[in-house]
């Protein structure tokens, strides 16, 4: 099984070595690193080709269009995807492998997450939100930082997904639309990723306040 890793990135030359190295020292290579150049006006295209990423450039702003952009450069059976300031355990790849594996029915998998720089590093929240979720819609949310899709089920839906960042959340709108077609999400409580709490610490009224808005106008979209 080949997994390509997809990293929509933007002036994240800050945090991108420390998710560069922790990819680079899986347990379970990945067959691809593809850093998504999100127009950035930093270090950031040559810090990926530092580490041997393949780099690819979007010059539309924004997470959806990175994303997509990332996703249709993959080669890998299965796409994971993270954000760049995500520092994944090493087994993380290893076991998005095994559960696909275990569960070749499913289309694709998320998990919980800890904010590895704030004082509460637990996956209580990150938990809380996928049971919300799951509550209100009847399916996993995938969490954009700790998700993984197959590729023929990216191939069946890229044309349907939305590419406007103010209107919908990139991970739920794509989970949305897998489920619209009839493909199977699923949640592995083990499959932790930690990232960085940073838009909680030094934007809290865009994480409280501007991503709820979103997700009510994510869910009244479909």
């Amino acid at each position: 099984m080949k997994i390509s890793v997809v990293i929509p990135a933007y002036n994240e030359e800050k945090y991108l070595p420390f998710c560069l190295k922790n990819l680079l020292s899986q347990k379970f290579k990945p067959y691809e690193i593809i850093v998504v150049n999100n127009n950035s006006t930093d270090k950031t295209a040559t810090i990926a080709k530092k580490f041997g990423a393949k780099v690819v450039f979007e010059e539309k702003r924004g997470i959806a269009r990175a994303r997509t952009r990332g996703f249709n450069e993959a080669k890998g059976e299965i796409i994971a995807r993270v954000d760049a300031d995500t520092r994944p355990p090493r087994d993380w790849l290893l076991n998005i492998k095994k559960y696909f594996q275990k569960h070749p029915d499913i289309q694709a998998l998320t998990g919980p997450i800890i904010f590895y720089d704030l004082p509460f590093k637990t996956t209580f929240f990150s938990k809380l939100y996928l049971k919300i979720g799951k509550n209100i819609s009847g399916f996993y949310y995938l969490i954009g930082p700790n998700m993984a899709i197959k590729k023929s089920a990216w191939e069946k839906i890229k044309n349907k997904v939305c590419f406007d960042d103010s209107r919908v959340h990139e991970d739920i709108d794509l989970s949305i639309h897998l489920v619209k077609n009839e493909f199977k999400i699923s949640y592995n409580p083990y499959l932790v990723n930690f990232i960085s709490g940073r838009r909680i610490k030094y934007k809290p009224w865009s994480f409280f306040i501007e991503y709820p808005i979103r997700l009510i106008k994510t869910l009244r979209s479909h």
